[in-house]
């Protein structure tokens, strides 16, 4: 049943919305990927290291005794450091991380005023707990007794 508190909590969740798009975290961040997705050998290096994070993940599952394991060991640190290195990646890595930020102060502030006692997931070392291994709410095998 919908009540004036759900209309009115439905707005101002809509309200936040409008704020966040507008914000200037959110337009860096736009502009970052813009920069980035716009570039066609970016993009190309982009899909063959997601390519070879694949192939990674393969090799893993048997480690050191799958027959590709030094070539795809080696490609896969070389493809990743030449993405690390390039300037508009790390500027889209900074504009998610400012993004992210904003996404776990938000969702701590709500959590908190529903009680205290509410555990947030979220990104950042800063909000996890320490006995977490660092993978709630990623889908991971989580070890923390939350």
């Amino acid at each position: 049943m919908m009540t004036d508190e759900w209309i009115t909590i439905i707005e101002d969740a809509e309200d936040l919305t409008a704020m966040l798009l507008s914000s200037e975290a959110v337009a860096e961040y736009r502009k970052a990927h813009d920069d980035v997705y716009s570039d066609k050998e970016l993009v190309k290096s982009i899909q063959e290291f997601t390519a070879m994070k694949e192939r990674y993940e393969e090799v893993q599952r048997f480690g050191r005794y799958h027959p590709d394991h030094n070539i795809v060991m080696k490609s896969i640190r070389v493809q990743k450091r030449e993405l690390d290195m390039n300037e508009r990646v790390a500027a889209l890595r900074l504009a998610e991380n400012d993004v992210q930020f904003i996404f776990d102060e938000i969702g701590s502030i709500i959590a908190k005023s529903v009680s205290d006692e509410v555990i947030v997931p979220a990104g950042s070392a800063f909000f996890s707990d320490s006995s977490c291994g660092g993978s709630c709410g990623t889908g991971g095998g989580c070890s923390c007794s939350a």
